[in-house]
């Protein structure tokens, strides 16, 4: 069993390793903040890696990168606890790990029994009971990070995945519409707060425009400007003000309320943004292209929703989710909003664009 998971440790996680030692040996300057190194020799376990991103293929490569690095901190951090006799913190690391959609089947084979072990000998109930590995679906828009919204433990039995493709949007087109699904006539779980999410503040540019977040959330405003930015938010009950603030300094905020959340800058009246902030654990945003893929969902019947910037109202429909899940939904989003002439400021006057700075 223990050369299993030795062998487990050394392949399907080559990747996580190298690029763990590659940041290690950045050096402490290259860092991210407050990512402290721990005795196994890589990085802590803090989300998210120090990588760049300036290009919608930098943003793919650290998704992936995270997930793997993810897995990596989760397997190897419970091998070290139960070298250490820690049979608790081994068997909540291992219990997450199994939880994580689409894992490698092996990697499921080699952990779970160790896992049971583990929390037979910790003497304690697991959290959330593990679930079996899902098949992966086909890759689609950007969703939830995979640790974000594990299914519930009563439900995690039966999963499976909503994929379609949105169309319209108006002249901002279908991409960046958050799709979600909440059970009808029942309790959809809560979902889990998100970890490590970003918005930066780019050439006087919201990155990303749009950004999905489970209620809870924590998101950082990171100013990357060589000029000063004041975000802000009128948008109640999820109003903001994060003050004025340099290059390289950020401000968090933890969205506790359901809903869109406008998101602007006191300074620079072209800068726009939104956060969305969703209240159930099944739901995805669509990439530029429309396409989106909900993971992890138990079949039932659920009220869909999508929220789009460019339409005056959110859709609603009915959904029925077969045993073997929905592929190919077709959905038009409206385009009938208009952008505002004027963006307002803080105190929810309009204002005119500015030149120059």
């Amino acid at each position: 069993m223990h050369s299993s998971l030795h062998s487990l440790l050394l392949r399907p996680l080559a990747f996580a390793i190298g690029a763990a030692i590659a940041l290690a040996e950045l050096g402490g300057a290259q860092a991210a903040p407050g990512a402290a190194r721990n005795a196994g020799g890589w990085l802590g376990e803090e989300l998210p890696l120090p990588l760049s991103v300036r290009t919608p293929q930098d943003l793919a490569v650290k998704q992936v990168a995270e997930r793997q690095y993810l897995i990596f901190n989760l397997l190897a951090g419970g091998k070290l606890a139960w070298d250490a006799g820690d049979w608790a913190t081994a068997a909540s690391k291992w219990e997450t790990l199994l939880r994580l959609p689409a894992l490698d089947p092996e990697i499921d084979r080699v952990i779970r029994p160790l896992a049971h072990e583990a929390r037979a000998k910790a003497g304690s109930a697991p959290v959330a009971e593990a679930s079996p590995t899902a098949p992966a679906s086909p890759p689609a828009a950007p969703a939830a990070s995979p640790a974000e919204s594990p299914p519930p433990a009563h439900e995690a039995h039966a999963v499976v995945a909503v994929s379609g493709a949105l169309s319209g949007g108006g002249p901002q087109g279908p991409g960046g519409a958050v799709i979600c699904l909440k059970r009808h006539g029942g309790e959809t779980p809560r979902p889990a707060p998100a970890k490590g999410k970003v918005i930066s503040q780019r050439n006087k540019t919201f990155i990303p425009h749009v950004l999905a977040v489970p209620v809870g959330s924590k998101v950082d405003f990171r100013n990357e400007d060589a000029i000063f930015h004041n975000v802000f938010s009128l948008s109640k009950p999820n109003d903001f003000d994060t003050g004025l603030y340099r290059q390289g300094a950020s401000y968090s905020e933890v969205f506790k309320k359901a809903g869109p959340v406008q998101i602007l800058c006191n300074i620079h009246s072209s800068m726009l943004g939104y956060v969305y902030v969703v209240d159930t654990p099944y739901y995805a945003q669509a990439d530029g292209a429309g396409a989106f893929a909900i993971k992890g969902v138990p079949p039932g019947d659920y009220d869909l929703t999508i929220w789009h910037e460019g339409a005056s109202k959110e859709l609603h429909q009915r959904l029925t989710v077969s045993a073997d899940g929905v592929r190919g939904l077709e959905i038009k989003v409206a385009g009938d909003r208009r952008s505002p002439a004027f963006l307002p400021d803080k105190s929810g006057k309009p204002r005119q664009a500015q030149l120059g700075y």
